[in-house]
């Protein structure tokens, strides 16, 4: 029933809250024990439709982290429902830490993952004053007040092809770790310093390592040919430590020349 055949392909535009989840994907044992966003959006679909339908993500998010942007696709048997109302539907079905915020039919083909081409995370870091309670669930409170233009002197640096193995956890099952990195800057949005990073692709907890890296060598007072240095060493304990992941956010997905998943 999961299979593509005569079934129409769905694209979702999905947010959610991480912090109560162990990530976005569904995990093979202890699955009853484990809450995804996966999970739960296939236990959706599975009440939709009476049986169970497989969701394929553009990409996995670890525990904590959080999505703006996830876009995921499904293949649907029902005929008589436009994919308009898979919105409303699911989301009657679905807890409220997780949203589907628009679903439409896209071509037979289409792969949320395999299609993709760029994926931008966005770091939310509170420097400088007290966070108030509900900032905590996404973002990191320094209390020191970062020097955004040695930041961005730092993260000029990370442009083009270039092989990460120094943002690369031990555990990263990747065959290569060469990733192709279109933009990463600082900018501040309100009160709220904002780290933002595009690639093609990343490793296993790439994004927050960057961010935990780019903080540490700011505190330091590293100079922007000594972080040249470090990302060359390929060495992972010169960098910095990993971010927590509360303050990441899967922002967006970007398809052949879109800019925007949908």
């Amino acid at each position: 029933m999961n299979e593509k055949g005569s079934n129409r392909n769905i694209r979702l535009l999905i947010a959610y809250d991480g912090t109560d989840f162990s990530g976005w994907q569904t995990q093979k044992m202890q699955k009853a024990a484990r809450r995804t966003v996966q999970g739960r959006i296939e236990e959706a679909l599975q009440k939709l439709h009476k049986h169970p339908v497989s969701l394929a993500g553009s990409g996995r998010t670890d525990a904590g982290v959080h999505a703006a942007g996830q876009i995921a696709n499904f293949y649907t048997d029902i005929q008589g429902m436009s994919p308009e109302r898979f919105t409303p539907a699911l989301n009657s079905l679905l807890p409220r830490d997780v949203r589907v915020l628009a679903a439409e039919e896209t071509h037979s083909g289409f792969h949320a993952r395999f299609d993709a081409r760029a994926r931008t995370y966005r770091y939310h870091i509170i420097a400088g004053r007290h966070a108030l309670p509900h900032e905590l669930r996404y973002a990191l409170q320094v209390w020191n007040h970062p020097s955004i233009e040695r930041l961005n002197s730092y993260a000029r640096l990370l442009r083009g092809e270039m092989d990460c193995s120094t943002f690369a956890t031990p555990k990263d099952p990747s065959e290569s770790r060469f990733r192709y990195i279109f933009n990463a800057c600082f900018f501040i949005q309100g009160d709220v310093l904002v780290f933002e990073i595009t690639a093609n692709a990343f490793l296993w907890k790439m994004a927050r390592s960057i961010a935990g890296t780019l903080l540490f060598c700011e505190e330091k007072d590293v100079s922007a040919s000594e972080f040249q240095s470090l990302v060359d060493s390929k060495d992972r304990s010169r960098a910095g430590p990993t971010a927590p992941p509360q303050g990441l956010f899967l922002w967006n997905i970007a398809y052949g020349g879109a800019r925007r998943g949908f």
